[in-house]
């Protein structure tokens, strides 16, 4: 006798609730802005111009850490440290790869690694990647290829938020398939994001959000601008929108799991992936020293948020310093997932931090080295040398690193690092240095420098020419 379609129904939904419910481990929310200054939200307390209420929302219930960090000055480095929860300079991800049209041939997040996807896939998480990948152009590099169930995104650093075919290197993608129409991108990778949860309600996953607002080229719909009326300066109301848009589709996001009862049963990450570009974008730092592509500051402290309502304190202002590599580890802990010493994570679990139930320091020292350019935090000290600094001469992606002309700033007394002190503490400066020269010593080269060169140059502007020329026809 055939079963009634009605009651296979409700077997089938009783069936459903009851696995979740046996499978009570939390879901993994990780939100990532493109190119977000850490002076821009109004959580930070450095400007009210752009309301972002959904995003202080997460701060308000959540923990915002004040000396977040990221482990390289730019795009995709970040995001393979991200990815790995180790130093992306181990495996020689040093650099960005130029533009897509003419990428360096050995491109790609290193398939010796394995991915945050791959982890928690491996546990019986489902895992969905929205928006910009910038890990690698060829098929081995793919998000669907590295631990991830779907994937809706574009592969290369930037792209048209209009247009999803503007660039064929570097289209819009559903799984390996451009599409060729789409809503505003920041509101299409919210859309997707939701549809994502929706789909996987009944069990546990892991979402990995990463916008490509704010980073460049600055557009945005009228209806983002026209709140901001009152700034003349069309760039940087166009900027102000574009962040507006954001906050308002990870408002959307957080109202989907409140609906579907989920929010406090998802631990959820916001950061960006390096400091504001401010002279091209007007993406502001506050009272940071420098913009992305630098070590300084402005380029590596990034705004750094992490909510999980019922267990991490809400309205928490966390002071240590933490880096995103440390993103994986914690998802991991918060999912009971054993990490094995084998993995070799850079990062840590930082739930005992966020709670309060742990004081010390979660990284003893905290490294970056980006071609000439270096950096180290112990404590309040960092040993620093950035563009500017002694020592760069101004080919700081060709030549090999040092710790020659580096200088000394105290955080805690000179945020914006202005004082450098080398001179006056002689012995902090040799005890940095040593130290930063035993990390340096277990690192590889990096795997390619970007072809930023006069035939990149040449290759890009002769590619968008016949594309021009193409469509003129």
């Amino acid at each position: 006798m055939k079963m009634p379609r009605c009651l296979l129904f409700l077997l089938c939904s009783l069936s459903a609730v009851c696995l979740r419910a046996a499978d009570n481990r939390p879901n993994i929310l990780i939100i990532l802005a493109d190119d977000l200054g850490w002076g821009e939200l109004g959580c930070q307390g450095f400007t009210k111009e752009i309301p972002t209420p959904n995003i202080d929302s997460l701060a308000s219930h959540g923990v915002r850490c004040t000396n977040g960090y990221v482990s390289g000055p730019y795009c995709s480095p970040t995001r393979a440290g991200l990815m790995t929860g180790r130093y992306q300079q181990r495996f020689g991800h040093e650099f960005n790869p130029g533009p897509s049209e003419s990428a360096v041939e050995n491109f790609g997040l290193s398939l010796n690694e394995k991915t945050i996807a791959n982890y928690f896939k491996n546990a019986g998480y489902a895992t969905g990647w929205i928006g910009k990948s910038h890990l690698g152009y060829k098929p081995a590099f793919h998000p669907l290829q590295r631990g991830f169930d779907s994937y809706f995104g574009f592969l290369g650093g930037a792209h048209d938020y209009f247009d999803a075919v503007s660039d064929a290197h570097n289209p819009i993608l559903r799984g390996t398939q451009p599409i060729k129409e789409m809503d505003y991108a920041t509101e299409s990778f919210g859309k997707e994001a939701i549809e994502f949860i929706e789909r996987r309600k009944h069990q546990p996953w892991l979402c990995y959000l990463a916008f490509n607002a704010v980073h460049a080229p600055l557009q945005a719909l009228d209806k983002y601008e026209q709140r901001f009326s009152g700034i003349e300066d069309k760039q940087r109301k166009t900027f102000c929108a574009m962040l507006s848009a954001m906050d308002d589709a990870i408002g959307s996001v957080m109202s989907k799991l409140r609906d579907i009862k989920a929010e406090e049963n998802t631990l959820v990450f916001f950061f960006s992936d390096n400091g504001g570009p401010t002279p091209s974008t007007t993406s502001g730092n506050g009272p940071l020293r420098g913009f992305k592509t630098q070590t300084w500051e402005g380029g590596i402290r990034v705004p750094y948020i992490v909510q999980w309502k019922g267990k991490l304190p809400a309205g928490k202002v966390e002071t240590r310093p933490v880096i995103q590599l440390d993103i994986l580890p914690t998802a991991l802990a918060a999912a009971s997932i054993e990490t094995k010493a084998d993995w070799k994570l850079d990062g840590v679990n930082l739930l005992p931090l966020l709670r309060g139930e742990n004081q010390a320091l979660p990284h003893e020292m905290l490294y970056w080295r980006f071609g000439q350019q270096i950096a180290i935090r112990k404590g309040d000290w960092k040993m620093v040398k950035g563009v500017g600094s002694a020592g760069i001469d101004g080919v700081e992606r060709n030549e090999k690193a040092t710790t020659t002309g580096a200088e000394l700033y105290n955080l805690s007394e000179d945020i914006g690092e202005k004082v450098n002190l080398a001179d006056k503490q002689p012995e902090k400066l040799k005890e940095l240095t040593a130290a930063w020269d035993q990390w340096n010593a277990t690192l590889v080269d990096p795997a390619w420098v970007p072809n930023r060169g006069k035939a990149a140059k040449q290759t890009v502007k002769a590619t968008r020419t016949k594309k021009k020329a193409a469509v003129a026809n």
